[in-house]
């Protein structure tokens, strides 16, 4: 039964990128961290409200939060090809690859972590009506 395993996962990611938004606050320049904590605090707080739904509809917020960490996910990809040459010295942009690229990791292990439990669950699923026959 995936549900517990899957809350803590949830929680956990939204607090880190409205960690990663705060740390944004102190790091960036004002122009940078005002979209940056924008966005963190959307993302971060769409997937605390998925946490929180998930513990009265358990599947409906795990179903939920892998969407956002879809969108989260999609929308830091491209940051991702940026980073090696940011650790190299040659981005423009430095430490907001860095801290946004942080954010697309995350998004994509919590989006795999969801995949992983839906098909855990089919697969019970399918277990369970095939025993039942």
């Amino acid at each position: 039964m995936p549900q517990p395993t899957m809350r803590l996962p949830i929680f956990l990611s939204g607090l880190a990128i409205l960690a990663l938004g705060a740390v944004a606050m102190c790091v960036l320049g004002k122009p940078a961290s005002y979209g940056f904590l924008t966005g963190a605090l959307t993302l971060g707080g769409a997937l605390l409200i998925c946490g929180l739904f998930s513990l009265r509809h358990r599947w409906h917020g795990i179903i939920g939060a892998g969407v956002i960490a879809l969108l989260g996910a999609s929308r830091g990809i491209e940051n991702l090809a940026a980073l090696p040459a940011m650790l190299w010295g040659g981005a423009a942009h430095g430490t907001a690859t860095l801290l946004e690229s942080a954010v697309a990791l995350i998004s994509i292990l919590l989006l795999v972590a969801v995949v992983r439990a839906l098909l855990a669950e089919k697969k019970r699923r399918l277990l369970a009506d095939e025993h039942d026959d």
